[in-house]
């Protein structure tokens, strides 16, 4: 497993206040504007930047390279919307062939995101990541 993936959702977050995605018009960048906010004093998690399928950050922790992926429903249901973060690991063309430093569930930046999600009283249904 070289990604995590965590779904919730919430009505925390205004997509008319982001930027547009001028690749494909996916919703994701407030959550990552939100997750750089509350990491500020333990992580970077620079200024995301659009895909074809949401947002992105690619950050350093603890001396390796994650990404963080952002998205969002299109659609609201009773004033909520579904928002996925994902969380990659980076891995050399060295390590995958050798198999080293494969992401787990126990990995130590998935962790401390997702209690950082779960700390959010106004985020819901939030799955395994």
């Amino acid at each position: 497993m070289d990604a995590s993936v965590v779904r919730f959702t919430t009505a925390l977050f205004d997509v008319a206040r982001e930027r547009p995605n001028p690749i494909n018009p996916i919703f994701g960048e407030s959550l990552l504007l939100w997750i750089a906010e509350k990491a500020k004093d333990e992580v970077a998690v620079p200024i995301p930047d659009a895909e074809d399928w949401g947002w992105y950050a690619d950050m350093d922790w603890k001396g390796r390279s994650y990404m963080l992926g952002a998205s969002a429903a299109d659609e609201e249901q009773n004033g909520q919307r579904e928002w996925v973060l994902q969380i990659w690991k980076r891995r050399s063309v060295k390590e995958r062939l050798l198999g080293q430093e494969r992401m787990t569930g126990e990995d130590e930046c998935v962790r401390y995101f997702r209690k950082m999600l779960e700390r959010e009283t106004s985020f819901s249904a939030i799955t395994p990541g």
